[in-house]
């Protein structure tokens, strides 16, 4: 296991098991009948892995997917356990691992990004300021920054290999990748889910604004895999903070995106080393998402 200066888990090494991939935060081994999933520390932001971990972050992502997997017991999904000590040969890693792995059943993941918008915010509010469109979608005149959407909006996009970006497409295009039944099931659960998180959100004092979902196949059933909702996969809002005509406080990386677009970068690899108060920062909004959502502390 590699850990940084400021603590954070960077890269796990589990010998003897075979490594499937490193993807931006995730690492993934075969464990034969099952996938182990190991949330890392690892920070991505435009789709550039950055050299500074945020401690604790892969806990909050793997116990906030948790809840929601609890939550949203009516949607299949591909977990099996949360203890990896009910995996002999994961047990002289458990020190490492608990509190941020998935056990998991193997999918046939459908390779789309099933974006869904409920604000006018980020790369959405940009293609709407240039085109009056987002993703293709034509939308009425007027909108501010921020602004609630008339209508919720599928964005799906293509998932691009690490260091590749993610391509927009529309719903066509889907079928082309997917077949129309399984575009059909994935965007109306990618509407459902959302829908259903951000009414109990809102309850909690959290804005939920956008979020993206992946899907596989597991015994013949369109099934959420990866993680869920998390402050990686979404931008959460403070609904006492928010207001329309700028980017609200968040409890999301948008502060780390916020931070990166004061710097001279090109958003290209390598990424820019993070301050340590800015690592640290964003720690405590993830552990804040956290807990507001659960309403229990990690």
């Amino acid at each position: 296991m590699r850990y940084d200066a400021s603590g954070a888990l960077i890269e796990t090494a589990l010998p003897g098991i075979p490594l499937l991939s490193r993807g931006k935060v995730r690492d993934v081994y075969d464990l034969g009948d099952a996938l182990l999933f190991i949330a890392t520390d690892r920070l991505s932001a435009f789709d550039v892995v950055l050299p500074c971990g945020v401690p604790r972050k892969g806990e909050v992502l793997t116990q906030i997917s948790l809840f929601w997997f609890d939550l949203l017991k009516d949607v299949p999904n591909h977990l099996i356990s949360a203890d990896v000590t009910t995996r002999e040969e994961l047990k002289p890693y458990a020190k490492d691992l608990q509190g941020r792995s998935l056990i998991v059943r193997k999918a046939q993941v459908i390779p789309i990004e099933c974006v869904v918008r409920g604000y006018l915010v980020g790369s959405g509010w940009k293609d709407y300021q240039k085109s009056g469109k987002v993703c293709g979608i034509e939308l009425r005149s007027g909108y501010q920054q921020a602004e609630k959407l008339d209508e919720v909006l599928f964005t799906p996009t293509t998932k691009a290999a690490v260091g590749d970006h993610d391509m927009p497409i529309d719903f066509n295009g889907v079928v082309e990748i997917a077949g129309s039944e399984q575009a059909a099931a994935i965007r109306d659960l990618s509407l459902k889910v959302y829908s259903t998180a951000r009414d109990y959100a809102a309850e909690k004092g959290i804005i939920v604004a956008d979020t993206k979902f992946e899907f596989g196949v597991i015994d013949g059933k369109v099934s959420l895999v990866d993680e869920v909702l998390t402050p990686d996969s979404s931008r959460f809002w403070l609904a006492s903070e928010y207001k329309v005509g700028c980017s609200p406080v968040s409890l999301d990386k948008q502060f780390v995106r916020d931070y990166l677009e004061t710097l001279d970068w090109d958003k290209q690899a390598p990424g820019p080393e993070l301050p340590a108060d800015v690592v640290e920062k964003t720690t405590g909004k993830y552990l804040e998402a956290y807990r507001m959502l659960t309403g229990k502390s990690l």
